[in-house]
């Protein structure tokens, strides 16, 4: 044997570089083989998971809860969405619509639904579609809530409502570049500073009228909720115009029937006409002799063109019946309307008319009647705007009208009553007493 391993060796040792080939290579072989087997139980245990079926569950669990199980949607109402087809394209049921409309149809026209409204809803999205919860605004402080009873599988209803806390703000700053800028600049809400600009409208033409250093003052209520925010405005109460250093107060009336904005004389600051019956227009060609920017020659223009975008609404400068609304040639879509024996209105070029506006329809004083084009013989996006009086077209921008009203006798004692408390009140608020 002892033989046998000294012959061995030496062989080993003559041959050393393929002996260590040769015994990597059985080592080699051993472990694939041992890797070979392992692999098979390691292959086997994982598929005896894989397919066990409590696993099978728990996965399925895993991968139905990664995704969410109620969708929440907060929704815009577009123009002419309706609001079966609203829900319609979340994939709700007839069934589930059908039965959300039962319980809404009492307290909403549904058929009539407010553009730019946002309706709330939840639903089940892993079975049916099923509402869970829906929300609906009456108004800004009125809203119903639905809530799927998994007992009945109906719908619950509450009604929530904001309770709003009415307070009055007192603002006043130079106008530096426009009106507008500037109340925006002092967190006025735009829609009460374009009624501080209807306010004056009768009076005051804003992109021509206004000098360097003419200021404002403004009184006006809003309704908030206890955490100061605002959810309505209301009416400007009191408003002071100064101008070239003349100062044009008005007071707010509020008595039934005389209800408006009125000097410290009690007489109306709303006359027969507007001076200006397009907000934040600018005049592009006053009345009289000029150059026709199409013919070509000299001619008289009867009328005041005012450039402003296109799209740009134009109200009725007063109260009074259409006699027009049609084609009227060379001045594209045009209203005429006649106010009384003695005052018409004529506006052209207007890229499309006002819902419903027609001939024989009464209109009011600041009402929307259509919107500004370039309709008929016209170079760009603007109003012709004439006022015929007796028959006769004459400039608009000359023209002067009486006050619409003149408080007296027992309305002119309530109306001094009323300003008199006006001015406490925003003695108080300047000086931060209320």
């Amino acid at each position: 044997m002892k033989f046998n391993i000294k012959i061995l060796l030496k062989i080993v040792k003559k041959n050393a570089e393929i002996s260590f080939f040769i015994l990597t290579l059985i080592v080699a072989i051993i472990s694939t083989q041992f890797y070979n087997n392992q692999k098979k139980i390691i292959s086997k245990n994982y598929k005896d998971v894989i397919y066990n079926s409590y696993f099978q569950k728990s996965l399925n669990y895993i991968f139905d809860n990664l995704n969410p199980k109620y969708t929440k949607i907060n929704h815009k109402i577009a123009k002419k969405e309706t609001f079966y087809s609203i829900l319609n394209s979340y994939l709700v049921s007839n069934s589930e619509i059908t039965k959300l409309k039962k319980s809404l149809d009492r307290d909403i026209n549904l058929d009539s639904l407010k553009t730019n409204q946002i309706i709330k809803f939840t639903f089940d999205s892993s079975k049916d579609k099923k509402i869970t919860s829906f929300l609906f605004p009456i108004s800004r402080t009125k809203k119903i809530q639905l809530t799927r009873n998994l007992n009945t599988d109906l719908f619950d209803k509450k009604i929530i409502i904001t309770n709003l806390n009415k307070r009055i703000i007192f603002k006043e700053g130079k106008i530096l570049s426009s009106l507008y800028k500037t109340g925006m600049d002092l967190d006025i809400q735009p829609n009460i500073i374009v009624e501080f600009a209807g306010i004056y409208g009768f009076q005051v033409d804003f992109q021509r009228d206004i000098r360097k250093n003419d200021s404002f003052q403004i009184m006006y209520t809003v309704f908030e909720d206890d955490n100061g925010k605002i959810f309505e405005t209301g009416d400007v109460i009191f408003s002071n115009l100064k101008l070239s250093g003349v100062n044009s107060s008005l007071y707010y009336f509020d008595k039934k029937g005389s209800e408006g904005h009125y000097d410290k004389n009690g007489k109306s600051a709303k006359k027969a006409l507007m001076k200006t019956p397009i907000n934040g227009a600018r005049l592009s060609s006053a009345f009289g002799m000029r150059k026709h920017p199409i013919d070509g020659f000299n001619k008289m223009h009867q009328g005041t063109d005012f450039a402003a975008p296109m799209g740009a609404p134009i109200m009725a400068s007063g109260d009074g019946v259409v006699v027009r609304a049609r084609w009227c040639g060379g001045g594209g879509n045009c209203i005429k309307i006649k106010h009384n024996s003695t005052y018409q209105t004529i506006y052209a070029h207007m890229s499309s008319f006002a819902r419903g506006m027609k001939q024989g329809l009464r209109v009011k004083q600041g009402q929307i009647i259509g919107y500004v084009g370039s309709t008929g013989n016209s170079t760009g996006p603007h109003l012709h705007y004439e006022v015929v009086k007796n028959g006769k077209k004459i400039n608009s921008q000359r023209l002067k009208l009486p006050s619409g009203k003149a408080l007296k006798n027992k309305e002119r004692k309530l109306f001094e009553i009323k300003k008199i408390k006006l001015d406490v009140l925003k003695s108080e608020l300047i000086l931060g007493l209320n």
